[in-house]
Formats: C-alpha cells, sequence, structure tokens
C-alpha cells in the first residue's frame, strides 16, 4: 500500500509542477505568437487566437525588425556588453577565489571580509558617483563603461561563490599535485578549473543573464549609439506606441536568447547548486 501512496504522490508531484512550467511559459509563448501575428491580427483579437487560425502566422514581423537598423544595432551592442562582463567577472573571480582559498597572503583573510562586504552595496547607491567619474575619464555613454560598471559589481558575488566552493577542495589533492611538480598556474587550470567546472558555469549564467536582462545600468551609461536591446525597446515604446510589429520580435529575441543559455547550461547549473546544497 505504501508504494502505491508514494507513486500517487510522486504522479502529483509531476503533475503540479508540469502545471507550473506550464503557467511559467505562458507570456513567452503569448509573446511569440504576437510576433509572429501582424499588426492588424494583434489590435483585432488577443494573440490565443493563433491556434484557431493558424493562417495568421508570418515572419513579415521579423523582417521588418531586420530592417530597423536601431534595434538590429541595439541588439549587437548586447553582445558586445554581455559577453565581456561574463568572461571577465568568471576569469578574475576565478583566480581571485582561487587565491582567497589556497594562497596564502598578508591580510587574506581581510582583505576577502572587504569583498564580502561590498555585496551589500546597492546598485543604485553607486550610479551618480561612477557616472561623474565615468564623465571626467572619458568612459560615459561608452560600452567600455557600462563593461566596467557590470564587471565591478560582479566580482564581489563571483568572488564569494568561488572561493567557498573551491575551498571545499581536498587539500590532499592540491598537496599530491605540487609533489608532482605543478606550480600555482598550473594547479589552477590543471585541478582547480576543471573540478570547479559546475561553480563556474553557474557564476556565468547568473552573470550573463543580470547583465543582459539590465536596463537600469544602461539608461544611465549608455547614449543612442551604445544602447542595448532592453533601452532600445523602451525608447520605441516611448516614440511608436503603435510599432507593435518591431516590439513583440524584438522582445522575444531579446528574451529567448538568455533561455537558451540556460538551458544549455542547466546541467552545469544544477550541478554547482547541489553541489554548494551538499558540501
Amino acid at each position: 500500500m505504501s508504494w502505491l501512496l508514494e507513486k500517487i504522490n510522486g504522479g502529483l508531484v509531476r503533475v503540479f509542477l508540469i502545471v507550473v512550467a506550464l503557467f511559467w511559459l505562458v507570456p513567452t509563448i503569448g509573446l511569440l505568437a504576437s510576433s509572429l501575428r501582424s499588426p492588424e491580427d494583434m489590435s483585432a483579437s488577443g494573440w490565443w487566437h493563433v491556434f484557431g487560425k493558424p493562417s495568421q502566422l508570418t515572419f513579415e514581423s521579423y523582417q521588418k525588425l531586420l530592417e530597423n537598423s536601431d534595434i538590429t544595432h541595439s541588439l549587437w551592442n548586447t553582445v558586445l556588453i554581455t559577453v565581456p562582463a561574463t568572461v571577465l567577472v568568471v576569469v578574475i573571480g576565478a583566480l581571485a577565489g582561487y587565491a582567497f582559498a589556497w594562497m596564502e597572503f598578508p591580510g587574506r583573510d581581510w582583505w576577502f571580509l572587504i569583498v564580502v562586504s561590498l555585496l551589500v552595496v546597492p546598485v543604485q547607491v553607486a550610479l551618480i558617483p561612477i557616472a561623474e567619474l565615468f564623465g571626467k575619464v572619458g568612459l560615459f555613454g561608452t560600452i567600455f563603461g557600462v563593461i566596467l560598471f557590470h564587471v565591478g559589481f560582479g566580482l564581489p558575488f563571483a568572488v564569494f561563490l568561488l572561493r567557498n566552493f573551491f575551498a571545499e577542495i581536498p587539500r590532499e589533492l592540491l598537496e599530491a599535485a605540487r609533489l608532482d611538480g605543478a606550480g600555482e598556474l598550473r594547479l589552477f587550470t590543471r585541478v582547480v578549473m576543471p573540478l570547479g567546472g559546475p561553480a563556474i558555469a553557474s557564476l556565468g549564467i547568473f552573470q550573463f543573464l543580470w547583465v543582459w536582462n539590465d536596463m537600469l545600468v544602461a539608461l544611465v551609461f549608455t547614449k543612442s549609439g551604445t544602447q542595448p536591446i532592453t533601452v532600445a525597446l523602451q525608447t520605441q515604446v516611448r516614440q511608436f506606441g503603435n510599432n507593435v510589429d518591431v516590439l513583440a520580435p524584438g522582445a522575444f529575441i531579446s528574451m529567448v536568447i538568455p533561455l537558451a543559455v540556460f538551458f544549455a547550461f542547466q546541467r552545469q547549473f544544477v550541478s554547482g547548486v547541489m553541489a554548494g546544497a551538499v558540501k
């Protein structure tokens, strides 16, 4: 009787999770359906009518999107901002995390406490001072300035996460590698990095999603030629409120790319989260 109850409970949990997943996907499905309809159809009826009338599906909106230089340029700007900001945070965070976990240097624990204390600094507090600083050094309104801001605010969490993960690596394994003649760089690249793959993948996903979906920092630090897709779509809404045939496919592309990145690395993400929970 107990095995029957376990199967029933397990089945109910699966059904519940499927229902939650479907509700979570409704906005994405609705945006996709809207992006494949003409403006006339969208103004006449809701997006769910496309399931009864598949003839409404068309790629004209995506064609107009590709012809909109502001949107396509902003999408490229988003890539130029997100990829370097993610790579730099992962690389620098991994190096610093290894140093704080396994290298001895004066004031190591105090420096680590200072880094961790930066986690409590809100982004909003630093916007105006850093904007003034970037204006004085000529970085305001540039893509490089936005990258620096995201790297600076992403590093405290990266160092904290990777240091704690690297510290759980067995000391005997590292000492054995040192006895074999491995230096710190080789030890980091050949032993620590492969073992820390799940945590690094989790950090990369977090950083990528945060930078890609950011709008506040981009609104403050970018101008017309360096705006990412989030700001460009907001500008389209402000200037062309009825420009749905461009907004719908642009918003869907802006949403589907981070979703694709997450699902592509979901196994590494889950492994990193579970490893951190077990340790």
